[in-house]
C-alpha cells in the first residue's frame, strides 16, 4: 500500500477516492492514499450542468479521480470536486498511482536486501525521497539515470547503494506524452507558410534535451500537438510555451487561434 508523510492531502491535489456512499446531495468518497479518510462531494460538483440522477454519474464502489477543493483537519472535513478533473489529469493521476505502486514494490524489495520491513524502509529512506523527488518513483528514476543521485539525499549509503542497483536493473528513464489539438487560421496570400513557420518556430523554441514536441496535421484549421518530456509537469508546460508561440505568431499577421486540450 502506497504510504503518505502527511495524513491529509492538500488543496489543488488529484487523489484516488473510492465512493463509499451516495445520496441525493452528492456522494462520500474514500481516499485511497491517505488511510481511507473521507471526503464529500457536493452534487453541484460532480458534472457540469443539471443533474437529473447523481447515481448516472456515480455508485457505491466505483473508483475516480478527485480534486481537492478544501481540506480541514480539525473537522476532519475534505471537499472534492470530480467535474474539475479533466481526462488528462485522470489519465496523468491513474498512471503515477502505477508508477508509485511499483516504486512501493521496489523498496520493499531494497528493504528485504537490508533486512528490514517495508515499514522501516519509509521511515529510513522513502518519506526523505518522497520530500526530495516528489515521489518514490521519480527518485528510483534519477538513480536510474545517475548511480550518484541519492548519495547526497540518503543518510544511510547502504540505503543508497542497493536502491541505485535495483533502479539501475528495474526502472526505465521517465516519458511522459501530451496530446492537444491546435486551431490555426490565416487569411493571407501565404498564410499556409505562416502557420507553418509558426509551427516551426515554436517546436524549435522549445526544443531542449529530452524533449520532444511534434505537429501534425489533421483537416484545416485543426493541427495535432504531441509533446513527449521527462514528467508531466514539464511536458504540461512546453505544451502550453509551443501552442502560445504558434498563436502568437499566427495573429501577428492577422489570422487567429484556438488551443483544445484533450
Amino acid at each position: 500500500m502506497i504510504r503518505r508523510k502527511s495524513e491529509w492531502p492538500t488543496i489543488d491535489e488529484f487523489v484516488m477516492c473510492t465512493v463509499a456512499k451516495v445520496f441525493n446531495q452528492g456522494a462520500f468518497m474514500k481516499l485511497d492514499e491517505y488511510g481511507g479518510e473521507e471526503g464529500m462531494v457536493h452534487i453541484s460538483e460532480v458534472a457540469s450542468g443539471w443533474i437529473k440522477n447523481i447515481r448516472d454519474y456515480v455508485r457505491e464502489g466505483q473508483k475516480a479521480v478527485c480534486k481537492v477543493l478544501a481540506v480541514d483537519p480539525k473537522r476532519k472535513h475534505i471537499d472534492l470536486s470530480l467535474r474539475r478533473v479533466k481526462e488528462s489529469e485522470r489519465r496523468w493521476k491513474v498512471q503515477q498511482l502505477k508508477r508509485e505502486q511499483r516504486a512501493d514494490k521496489l523498496l520493499e524489495l531494497a528493504a528485504g536486501k537490508l533486512g528490514k520491513s517495508l515499514d522501516e524502509a519509509y521511515e529510513e529512506v522513502g518519506f526523505t525521497l518522497q520530500d526530495k523527488f516528489g515521489d518514490l518513483y521519480s527518485a528510483l528514476e534519477s538513480a536510474a539515470k545517475d548511480k550518484e543521485a541519492l548519495i547526497d539525499v540518503v543518510k544511510d549509503q547502504r540505503w543508497a547503494e542497493v536502491l541505485s542497483d535495483i533502479a539501475a536493473s528495474k526502472v526505465e528513464p521517465p516519458s511522459y506524452n501530451v496530446v492537444g489539438y491546435l486551431d490555426l487560421t490565416c487569411y493571407s496570400p501565404n498564410g499556409v507558410e505562416v502557420i507553418k513557420s509558426a509551427m516551426i518556430d515554436a517546436r524549435d523554441s522549445t526544443k531542449r534535451n529530452g524533449i520532444d514536441v511534434k505537429f501534425y496535421y489533421v483537416g484545416s484549421p485543426r493541427y495535432r500537438v504531441e509533446v513527449t518530456a521527462p514528467s508531466y509537469k514539464v511536458a504540461e508546460s512546453v505544451m502550453q510555451k509551443a501552442v502560445d508561440g504558434a498563436i502568437a505568431a499566427v495573429k501577428k499577421v492577422g489570422g487567429k487561434g484556438e488551443f483544445h486540450r484533450t
